[in-house]
């Protein structure tokens, strides 16, 4: 099997409040919109992030899954945004808290490998990460090193 992951799809009870945090609040572009069903935005080369109504959710994993798995949360996991400034973890916070997401710890410099980041939640209870990495590098070709 080839090393990637092409979707990233979560369960969400309020489709409405996804679609007004990414689409209206952070200005992203819908890759797809089906209204009461499911929304993905194309966020790298081959990669979508999406959105699916969690009661469509439950229905495209079929009966024989246990319901606890059609849960719409996520936990223990976070989507990290890298800014290439210091000063911009700052203004992408500040956009996301504008567009419904809470601040759940404000920029600060990290422990761990000389990071400076901080972390929101948008309106499904995901967690993202908004950093500046000096040690993180991305070659022409995609491949990213650290440092």
């Amino acid at each position: 099997m080839q090393q990637e992951i092409n979707f990233l799809t979560f369960s969400t009870l309020d489709l409405e409040a996804v679609r007004r945090f990414y689409r209206d609040g952070l200005d992203w572009t819908p890759l797809l919109d089906v209204p009461g069903e499911i929304i993905f935005f194309q966020i790298a080369p081959r990669m979508t992030l999406g959105f699916f109504d969690s009661a469509k959710f439950a229905e495209d994993l079929g009966d024989d899954v246990p319901a606890e798995l059609h849960s719409a949360s996520a936990r223990g996991i976070t989507l990290a945004h890298n800014v290439s400034d210091r000063g911009d973890v700052g203004v992408v916070m500040e956009a996301m808290v504008a567009a419904g997401g809470r601040v759940l710890k404000p920029a600060t410099d990290s422990a761990f490998g000389g990071t400076f980041h901080g972390h929101v939640m948008d309106p499904n209870g995901i967690i993202w990460e908004i950093a500046h990495n000096p040690g993180w590098q991305v070659d022409a070709a995609g491949v990213v090193s650290f440092s």
